[in-house]
């Protein structure tokens, strides 16, 4: 499944020169930070509109939006999908409880 999202992370990465023309993400880049921070708040209300409504299809394709701009800020920032996976295997087996004391979180 990472195969996908290494995929997709290569092409949002050439989309940094794309023409903002011709590609949506390469239009994201060009907006900056603000622009693709909004579609993320934009994306994930959607989502939680979807799983409100209790429609499972329209809850994947919100979530595969959300996901899909995530991938564009990880991209912005000089950050790949390993990078969220490695945290999530670090995280793996440990409570959660467990792992936000050790981060100093309340």
């Amino acid at each position: 499944m990472s195969d996908i999202l290494d995929r997709l992370a290569d092409t949002l990465e050439q989309r940094k020169s794309a023409d903002p023309a011709s590609s949506y993400v390469a239009k994201l880049y060009a907006k900056g930070l603000d622009t693709i921070l909004k579609k993320i708040g934009e994306e994930a209300t959607e989502t939680v509109i979807a799983a409100k409504g209790g429609d499972k299809a329209q809850l994947v394709y919100e979530m595969a939006d959300l996901w899909f701009h995530s991938l564009v800020l990880l991209a912005d920032q000089g950050l790949r999908p390993a990078d969220v996976l490695n945290e999530l295997a670090r995280r793996e087996g440990l409570s959660g409880i467990d792992e936000k004391a050790a981060r100093g979180e309340k």
